[in-house]
């Protein structure tokens, strides 16, 4: 299939991201009406979004939650599951590192790192019960415990979540951990209290980001947030078991082997803003990797090179993933991914899959430093910022059209985790500093 037919048969979305590349390229962020309106300062001094928007704020660090523990901080990632009832379950991650204990008296065998009973790992998860209803939060309690850097991750098609450990620690490096770190992890959105951690090592041993599902099967897609990170992919040995193993995998351009994409000055070769690229995929031969050199390893193998990549989502016919710091001017890249018709099976090197870099705006007014993706039930996309700020949530609309949908008031770091309710009814997106998750309602078909 050539570019044209390509994007011509390509969703409403994609139709977005064309009209969004001819706007960066006129750096015309802002001139245009929004949808929405203009956004109206907030009285509380948190989160401005435009008038027909409400939000309540819920599960802030420190709260006391149902198992009485207190919310732990540094909200990053989630994912939203269809609850009892019609509510909402959540899966929150916490991008923390270690610390003293916050959670006394717990079998030792829920805490992944004890720390030596000293520091253990305070980054995991937290489970929150969201009636959209009412727009109530109804209970929230700890879910998954001593890890370290919960930072992005996906939602499988079991509905269950695969939390990312952003870290490549190990004790022979730091005398105060028990176990290597940097894996993933798997959480259950219908569990009642704390689960046993099981890493999930055949899926690489790396500072993980996010994960996304090829739309039409079980086969897994990664980032990686380095500077000279790379893109994976998972091939399960058993479907919908990935703690079983598999193969690791790691994504080439056939034709530019080891391809520098990220654009900057260590570049050889730009990458241009609508080119597509046959791909095939290299193997990764030792996922646990422990002399931290899983990028250097399939590079060296003709992988593609990519700065950063963070916030990565499916659409039914992409799979579609942020570079947060690729590009001339350093402020972002969105890449998209079509898997092959036979992806990870025999056929796919006659019919390979397809990269190409979508967006580039080199222009913080348009984007600065996008992390964390998702695409609303109505075909919009959200991108959360993570620059200097202030950071906010961007809005791209199906006509390509690119705006501010929120900002953070406090200017106090991130925006991360969006995603909605299975009913299209509320997003949910946290501010992570100080550690706030916000359940935003308004006219969202529009």
């Amino acid at each position: 299939m050539n570019r044209r037919s390509l994007l011509r048969h390509s969703s409403t979305l994609t139709l977005g991201f064309l009209g969004l590349k001819a706007l960066a390229e006129k750096s015309a962020y802002g001139q245009t009406a929004s949808p929405y309106g203009p956004l109206v300062a907030d009285p509380n001094k948190l989160l401005n979004l435009p008038a027909n928007f409400r939000y309540v704020a819920i599960s802030r660090t420190g709260e006391r939650m149902d198992d009485g523990f207190a919310v732990p901080g540094a909200h990053d990632g989630m994912g939203a599951f269809p609850g009892p009832d019609g509510r909402t379950i959540i899966v929150r991650n916490h991008e923390m590192s270690q610390g003293a204990p916050l959670f006394g008296g717990l079998d030792k065998k829920l805490i992944y790192d004890p720390g030596k009973g000293a520091t253990p790992g305070l980054g995991g998860t937290t489970n929150l019960y969201f009636n959209t209803e009412t727009q109530r939060l109804e209970k929230h309690f700890l879910s998954l415990t001593g890890t370290i850097r919960n930072c992005a991750g996906g939602v499988t098609p079991w509905n269950t979540w695969i939390t990312c450990e952003e870290t490549n620690l190990r004790p022979a490096a730091n005398n105060s951990l028990e176990v290597d770190h940097g894996y993933n992890f798997e959480v259950n959105a219908y569990q009642t209290g704390l689960l046993e951690p099981v890493p999930l090592k055949a899926m690489g041993r790396m500072s993980h980001e996010a994960i996304a599902f090829d739309p039409r099967g079980s086969i897994v897609y990664q980032t990686e947030d380095r500077g000279d990170s790379l893109f994976y992919r998972f091939l399960p040995d058993v479907p919908g078991e990935l703690w079983r193993g598999g193969r690791l995998q790691a994504l080439a351009v056939r034709d530019r082997l080891s391809l520098d994409t990220r654009n900057n000055a260590a570049s050889q070769t730009p990458v241009p803003v609508g080119e597509v690229f046959d791909c095939a995929w290299v193997d990764i031969n030792e996922p646990e990797s422990p002399a931290d050199n899983l990028r250097a390893q399939g590079f060296s193998k003709g992988a593609a090179r990519f700065s950063r990549g963070e916030g990565a989502w499916s659409s039914p016919e992409a799979v579609w993933f942020v570079s947060t710091d690729g590009g001339r001017a350093g402020k972002g890249q969105v890449w998209r991914y079509v898997p092959s018709p036979y992806e990870g099976r025999r056929g796919e090197s006659r019919f390979p899959g397809r990269l190409e870099l979508f967006f580039e705006p080199n222009d913080a007014s348009i984007i600065d430093n996008p992390d964390n993706i998702v695409i609303a039930p109505s075909g919009n996309l959200f991108l959360c910022e993570d620059g200097p700020g202030p950071n906010g949530v961007v809005l791209v609309t199906p006509d390509g059209e690119a705006f501010p949908f929120a900002v953070n008031v406090l200017n106090s770091g991130e925006m991360c985790g969006a995603c909605f309710s299975p009913d299209g009814s509320t997003m949910f997106v946290n501010m992570q500093t100080p550690g706030i998750t916000f359940a935003i309602t308004g006219p969202w078909a529009h």
